[in-house]
């Protein structure tokens, strides 16, 4: 199998979490191994799987704000994805050696990515004691592994398994921080200035097209993917399309 890259339309959160659940069925089912970078249209704020939001977050001032949402497949906690790009990866584990050693060599890529646009990025360590679920905002504490710049976390990521391939999305902040996600919190959230968008770093504007870029030369080095990307192909959209009506689903989204 060769990799296949794809450079997607902005879509809504239900699109982009059923596209992303796509390429893992063709991981699983077939062996395929995919880079796809993203961005979501509109804005939308993004739960992980197993986090609490009902009990983390203000659900009435989300709506009154009529903030769009989405659960993850993927676990984690809350990010804001607004001026953003957003990365997923499914493949066969075998090819990475594991989940753990994926997360790293996944982040080494866009650390890697970050050189190129003039960052001097770095994985951040693993801390003594692991954070849970209802622990924050994504981006508010790191787990280890995270790719930090000035000691900011500027990418944050997720993992699925399914079987013996695996699905890993994140999110690398280009324009925007994620004030929103901490103004939303039930508690008062102590971890404000633990993140910071690209730009403000690099103290220029960065765009999605050029921070693409750098992210597929960097994959195209370390993994061989194609430099030219491509839309969704056609059965992957079909397979989203029978992920689509649980993603869209409010019950999905505010489960827990």
């Amino acid at each position: 199998m060769r990799w296949t890259l794809l450079v997607d339309s902005p879509r809504p959160g239900w699109e982009n979490m059923a596209l992303d659940s796509a390429l893992l069925d063709a991981a699983a089912g077939e062996g395929g191994m995919f880079l796809r970078l993203y961005r979501w249209e509109p804005h939308c704020l993004s739960f992980g799987r197993h986090e609490p939001a009902l009990e983390r977050y203000d659900a009435e001032r989300i709506r009154a704000l009529t903030l769009d949402c989405v659960r993850r497949p993927t676990g984690g906690r809350a990010v804001w994805h607004a001026r953003e790009l957003t990365y997923a990866v499914a493949a066969p584990l075998a090819l990475f050696g594991g989940l753990q050693p994926a997360y790293a060599t996944i982040h080494q890529v866009l650390a890697a990515a970050l050189g190129a646009l003039g960052a001097r990025a770095l994985l951040a360590p693993r801390p003594a004691v692991s954070q849970g679920p209802g622990a924050g905002p994504c981006f508010a504490a790191s787990v280890g592994g995270e790719v930090l710049i000035e000691g900011k976390k500027v990418v944050g990521s997720a993992q699925l398994r399914r079987e013996q391939s695996f699905l890993q999305h994140g999110s690398l902040l280009l324009e925007d921080d994620q004030a929103l996600v901490r103004s939303l919190a039930r508690m008062p959230d102590t971890a404000a200035g633990a993140d910071a968008p690209l730009s403000r770093l690099l103290r220029r504007p960065v765009e999605f097209d050029e921070a693409a870029a750098a992210v597929i030369a960097a994959a195209t080095a370390a993994w061989g993917v194609p430099e030219r990307p491509r839309q969704p192909p056609p059965e992957i959209l079909a397979a989203a399309a029978r992920h689509a009506e649980g993603f869209r689903s409010p019950r999905w989204t505010w489960q827990r």
